[in-house]
């Protein structure tokens, strides 16, 4: 090869190198904790639906425990994507200083009209008929801090209880509680799904007051990314939340119903039986088919904490979010 023909080749790859390493996918990490809740772990499962995963990005979902491990995975650079709630987003930011934390997707929802809440439940025939008469009695939620923790404490707080003074809080995991009303380990319980819709909770306890009530409605679960992710990989991230929304769209399609049930039941190891009558339906968490989290809601939620004393200062969730990357998404989908 001629000198100049070997210059010009070199030149060549020099200048392509760039856009050869570009075009290799980006392998983006995403946290977990329950299905269907979050939908992470089986979001390609139907082949198909999504255009880009594989091809501009990889796809990793990772397990956790507790959201906590998660707001230490994304700021040791483990973790891409940390679904937070309203709960725990201002805490990654104020105790963990993730100051880069951006809000970039929306998850689930809880109290939007027409769908599911949790519900605040008592013996149907016990002694607790009012609000009032859990004054010296005994509440049970999952973990003190959590977003339906804070919701019971606000409307107690609304009613003149006061934790401490009033009322005496235990922990409790979830699908323990009705045995743990059955019991009279304590007069209130925290009723979420799929748990709620047990017969045997049903006929055990009734409901005395919603998440709903409590904060109209509230931001249980959106997506966070760190702001140097989303520069250094913006067209990856856009091209997955464009997957993402077609999904969603998927799985709520009222013709896909069952098979979306039958991809929740084999992941989960439940009998479909268990799901079918809410999962993916107005009786599950309500999710918004653009994807775009209720900011309003979101900052009406995190100024109850504030009131409440869970976190040190005020919060303006706006600060956070980034949301032009969903937009030009959901504006790609017909």
């Amino acid at each position: 090869m001629k000198l100049g023909k070997l210059i010009a080749a070199i030149a060549l790859v020099l200048a392509l190198g760039p856009a050869l390493a570009r075009a290799e996918p980006v392998k983006i990490r995403a946290g977990w904790i329950n299905v269907p809740a979050s939908l992470i772990p089986i979001l390609f499962v139907k082949p198909g639906v999504a255009r880009h995963q594989g091809v501009t990005y990889t796809w990793e979902p990772i397990y956790f425990s507790a959201s906590g491990k998660q707001i230490q995975a994304i700021a040791t650079g483990e973790l891409d994507i940390a679904p937070l709630g309203f709960s725990t987003v201002s805490i990654a930011v104020q105790n963990a200083g993730l100051n880069d934390l951006r809000i970039v997707a929306d998850e689930t929802r809880d109290g939007v009209e027409g769908y599911n809440t949790v519900e605040y439940r008592v013996l149907r025939d016990g002694p607790v008929k009012t609000v009032a008469d859990l004054k010296g009695k005994v509440v049970a939620t999952n973990g003190i801090g959590a977003g339906v923790d804070i919701g019971m404490r606000a409307f107690l707080a609304k009613n003149g209880l006061l934790d401490k003074r009033d009322y005496t809080v235990i922990e409790a995991p979830f699908p323990t509680m009705a045995a743990i009303l059955a019991d009279h380990k304590a007069d209130l319980v925290t009723a979420t799904s799929p748990f709620k819709y047990r017969p045997d909770f049903e006929q055990l306890a009734r409901t005395l007051f919603t998440l709903r009530d409590a904060l109209g409605p509230s931001e249980l679960s959106f997506w966070t990314m760190r702001a140097g992710f989303l520069k250094e990989h913006r067209a990856a991230v856009v091209d997955l939340l464009e997957d993402y929304i077609r999904v969603l769209h998927w799985f709520n399609d009222p013709a896909n119903h069952a098979e979306a049930v039958d991809i929740v039941a084999k992941f989960t190891k439940q009998h479909r039986e268990v799901l079918d009558g809410w999962a993916f339906t107005h009786k599950d968490y309500y999710r918004d088919l653009t994807a775009q989290p209720d900011m309003k809601a979101l900052q009406n939620n995190i100024d109850v904490q504030v009131k409440l004393g869970f976190i040190k200062s005020e919060f303006d969730v706006n600060k956070y979010a980034d949301l032009s990357l969903v937009k030009e998404a959901a504006a790609r989908v017909k």
